[in-house]
C-alpha cells in the first residue's frame, strides 16, 4: 500500500496515540531482526535476545509463524490490530487471540506471497501469536514501560507542537524519513512498496510512535480505522539508557547530571521533563544552573526553546564517562 488518499477533514481529525501493544510488537520485530540501531537497543538485545531465541527453539511451530508473519514486505494483518486511544495491552492482544483460524491462515499466505507451509496449516495460530506477544510484553517491555511511555509522550508533544506551528506536511515528511511523506493532492505516502492507492477519507487516522528505531508499519480495520506506526525521535529513544557517570553525579548531583548527559542532543524543557520523570520546576532549575556554569546553551527554534550541551559540557560528560576516579565506561 504505497499511498493513501484522504481529504482535509480526515487529516485535521487525525491524532497521535500511545499504544503499549504497538510498543510490544515493535519489540518483537526488534528481537526478530536481532540488530539494534543504537547502544540502548543493543544493550536491550543482549539482555533479552538469548531467552527469546531459546523460547522459539523450543517451539518450532511458533518460530515458523514469526518468520511467516513478519514477511519481508508485508506483515500478516492479524498480528497488528490497529491501535486505539487508551487501549491496554491486554485488550489489544485479546483482539489478536480472537482472530479466526481461516483469517489467520489467509493473512499468512498474503505475507508469504505464496502457499502456507504444512506446519502452519493449523487452527491455533492466533493463540500462539498472542502468547508470544504476551511474553514479549511481560519479559522485555513492561518492566521499562513507564520510561518508554514518557519517551513516547515527549515525542507526541513535539510532533503536536510542530503541527500547530507549520501544519501536517512537515510532520508527515519527518515521521519515517524515506517512507512516510506528504505528496500533495490529498495523498499520503506510507511506504515505498508498489501497492495500489487506497482511499481512506472519512476514516479514523492515528499516528503511533514506538521506541524501536527501524521498525514502523501501517495497520487498518475494515476501512474504518487506519494507523501509521513510526519510530519516535532517535534522541529520545536512546536517552533512557545513557549511564550517568558516578563522578559527574557526585560533582553536580545525580538529577542534574542526568539532564546534562541527555543534552548531547537538543531537547526542550517539556521533553526533558517527560523523559527524566522529574518535575517541570526541577528541570528548569537544573537548566538554569547548568547554563550559568557554561555547560548548556539554549536557543529558540520557531515557538520552541531548545537546550544542548556546550563544548565545556561535552568535555565534562565525556571525561566522566571515559575515565577518571569513579568513572564508568559507556555501554554499547
Amino acid at each position: 500500500m504505497g499511498w493513501w488518499e484522504l481529504n482535509a477533514d480526515t487529516l485535521a481529525r487525525s491524532r497521535f496515540v500511545i499504544s503499549p501493544f504497538a510498543e510490544a510488537f515493535a519489540g518483537l520485530k526488534l528481537l526478530h531482526a536481532g540488530e539494534g540501531a543504537h547502544p540502548g537497543e543493543q544493550e536491550w538485545l543482549r539482555a533479552h535476545l538469548p531467552r527469546y531465541r531459546a523460547r522459539l527453539a523450543a517451539d518450532p511451530v511458533t518460530a515458523r509463524l514469526v518468520r511467516a508473519g513478519l514477511g519481508r514486505f508485508w506483515i500478516a494483518d492479524f498480528l497488528t490490530p490497529t491501535p486505539r486511544d487508551g487501549e491496554s495491552f491486554a485488550d489489544a492482544v485479546a483482539r489478536v487471540r480472537a482472530v479466526g483460524p481461516g483469517a489467520a491462515r489467509a493473512h499468512l499466505r498474503l505475507s508469504l506471497a505464496g502457499p502456507l507451509p504444512a506446519v502452519l496449516d493449523r487452527d491455533d495460530l492466533a493463540e500462539r501469536a498472542a502468547s508470544l506477544l504476551e511474553w514479549v510484553w511481560a519479559e522485555t517491555v513492561r518492566p521499562s514501560w513507564e520510561r518508554r511511555r514518557r519517551v513516547l509522550e515527549a515525542d507526541v508533544f513535539a510532533r503536536t507542537a510542530q503541527v500547530s506551528r507549520g501544519g501536517w506536511a512537515g510532520v508527515l515528511d519527518g515521521l519515517r524519513p524515506g517512507g512516510t511523506r506528504w505528496l500533495g493532492d490529498n495523498r499520503l505516502q506510507v511506504n515505498l512498496q508498489e501497492y495500489p492507492p487506497h482511499e481512506i477519507s472519512g476514516a479514523e487516522l492515528v499516528f503511533v510512535p514506538v521506541t524501536a528505531q527501524r521498525h514502523g508499519w501501517v495497520a487498518w480495520e475494515e476501512r474504518e480505522r487506519y494507523a501509521v506506526i513510526y519510530p519516535c525521535a532517535g534522541a529520545l529513544a536512546d536517552s533512557g539508557d545513557r549511564a550517568v557517570p558516578p563522578g559527574l553525579g557526585a560533582l553536580v548531583g545525580s538529577a542534574r547530571a542526568h539532564v546534562l548527559v541527555l543534552l548531547g542532543s537538543p531537547m526542550s524543557t517539556t521533553q526533558l521533563t517527560a523523559v527524566t520523570g522529574q518535575g517541570l520546576g526541577s528541570v528548569g532549575r537544573h537548566l538554569r544552573v547548568l547554563r550559568e556554569a557554561g555547560l548548556v546553551r539554549r536557543w529558540r527554534a520557531g515557538r520552541s526553546v531548545l537546550y544542548a550541551r556546550t563544548a565545556a559540557g561535552d568535555v565534562l560528560v565525556d571525561g566522566g564517562i571515559q575515565g577518571g576516579p569513579g568513572a564508568v565506561t559507556r555501554r554499547g
